[in-house]
């Protein structure tokens, strides 16, 4: 890898296109390296992942109104179109990416990857799967393309903070979306260049979207910057070009949206001939709840076992939760949003509730993408109660972890005291989710095909279920216009589409 200096650059100084970050990222993805088997492998895992926590979604509202949008928009005239997760029906290729974007999303159940900044590397997915679909591309271009959109976004992340200028992380996704899908179709570096500037300008807003009363949109956020992804690969295709440059300008993106004039960062990047390993530093989720949630479900339900009287009110005088900046001041009381604790907030803000995930797992010993989620179950007068006892602080050290580089002492968890009304305290920590490569239970291949299995039970038949996990399973071989086989069709009478609601396409 090569760390590449970035800062921001008067007009005057007439930074050459060949050191501007999107034409270095172009380079990267231009780069015609092979592909290693274990990042393949990996793919596979994530493409049956996206489609898990897709098809468990199929009717709820945001990917229902997603699905009938993408359906006004049938196939472009430059290629075949692309599929939609549980239908037949194709459509063009960036309203695909759409309305699988909000699908992949919807249940905050998939990859992350977090250090300077926070992301779901499975976002870059379904545009870059859309496009395939649509142009015919074969199963290793697809794998190309992919390895290019997580590479891009990790190495984004790991350089560039938004959050801490409230940018929403989607705007990171953006240019690997774009970088991915030039990739893909083998564009050149002044093309792909082009559309990952397209693709950054076009996807910067506020994180309001995460803030406070969350709303349908947080499951839109990342398709949008797909959908924008496409887009901007077809704009640039035909000659068009975009703000330059993009970042390091004196109007551009860091000067006024990030860390100002006076910015520097180093992002490393593949050199040439390097292969683009970023996924494999990437981990999914057993639980569907942000990634910060993980592993505070997993101690949970560890103490549920172990102290079961820790799950009374009755008992409980407080619950003091220590962790990251980051767990703090976005999903815990540090966030001073006093609907972290409201029982009647949206599914969207309970799962951004480190105090309401805590609690319920403490009491349940489990977690369900549906059920802990329920009204009914946030309503419990004795959730109520313990809930309100759960407090979060930053932890120095913990923090540290959280931004360590070191893969060995990287953590997402923290320490918990719980103090009994007898006097008696309770304490445990943990640092990385069970499913982590880290933790407890690592997950491997059989652990995300029984995430599918379980996901899909109910709403897709069992042949079905089988013929797209031989198909995933048979990604290096498929051949040209055969990327199809990813899509998957629901049962019958799983999906009305005449229920959809109506809107203006």
């Amino acid at each position: 890898m090569i760390n590449h200096p970035v800062r921001v650059y008067r007009s005057e100084e007439n930074l050459a296109r060949e050191d501007q970050l999107a034409h270095k990222i172009a380079t990267v993805a231009a780069d015609p390296v092979e592909v290693t088997s274990e990042v393949t492998e990996m793919i596979i895992n994530r493409i049956i992942d996206n489609a898990s926590v897709a098809i468990a979604s199929l009717n709820r509202g945001p990917i229902v109104a997603a699905r009938a949008q993408a359906l006004t928009h049938a196939p472009s005239t430059g290629g075949q179109g692309a599929s939609v997760f549980g239908i037949s029906e194709k459509v063009s290729p960036e309203w695909a990416a759409w309305a699988n974007g909000v699908a992949v999303r919807e249940l905050d159940y998939h990859d992350t990857f977090l250090a300077a900044e926070y992301s779901h590397p499975g976002d870059n997915i379904p545009p870059i799967l859309a496009v395939a679909q649509h142009t015919g591309a074969s199963g290793k271009d697809l794998i190309r393309g992919i390895a290019t959109g997580y590479e891009i976004q990790v190495d984004l992340v790991k350089a560039i903070c938004l959050h801490k200028h409230k940018i929403d992380h989607v705007a990171h996704l953006g240019p690997s979306a774009a970088a991915g899908i030039g990739t893909l179709l083998g564009l050149d570096v002044e093309t792909i260049f082009q559309a990952v500037g397209q693709g950054l300008h076009t996807t910067t807003a506020t994180r309001q979207s995460r803030k406070g009363e969350i709303s349908t949109w947080k499951a839109h956020a990342p398709a949008f910057a797909g959908k924008m992804a496409v887009e901007a690969a077809d704009r640039a295709m035909r000659g068009q070009t975009s703000p330059v440059p993009i970042y390091e300008g004196e109007d551009g993106v860091i000067a006024w949206m990030l860390d100002g004039p006076d910015a520097a960062y180093e992002v490393p990047l593949p050199e040439a001939g390097e292969a683009k390993r970023a996924i494999l530093d990437t981990y999914t989720k057993e639980h569907s709840a942000e990634y910060q949630a993980q592993a505070w479900i997993d101690l949970a339900r560890k103490l549920h076992g172990e102290h079961p009287e820790a799950a009374d009110p009755k008992n409980v005088k407080s619950v003091l939760i220590k962790t990251s900046h980051h767990t703090h001041y976005v999903i815990g009381s540090g966030a001073n949003d006093p609907q972290k604790y409201d029982p009647t907030a949206s599914r969207e803000t309970l799962d951004h509730s480190i105090p309401y995930i805590f609690t319920v797992a403490l009491q349940d010993g489990a977690w369900h993408h549906v059920d802990s989620y329920s009204p009914e179950r946030a309503g419990r007068a004795d959730t109520v109660e313990l809930w309100n006892k759960v407090t979060t602080e930053e932890d120095a050290e913990w923090t540290r972890r959280y931004h360590s580089l070191d893969i060995a002492e990287k953590a997402f968890g923290g320490s918990v005291e719980i103090t009994l009304n007898d006097g008696t305290v309770i304490t445990d920590e943990i640092a990385v989710a069970d499913a982590h490569p880290l933790g407890a239970r690592p997950f491997a291949r059989e652990q995300y095909i029984n995430k599918f299995r379980t996901l899909a039970e109910g709403l897709v038949d069992e042949a079905e279920i089988n013929r797209f996990i031989a198909a995933a399973e048979n990604l290096e071989n498929l051949a040209a216009g055969e990327l199809d086989q990813l899509n998957i069709q629901a049962a019958d009478g799983v999906i009305n589409l005449e229920t959809a609601p109506k809107g203006l396409f």
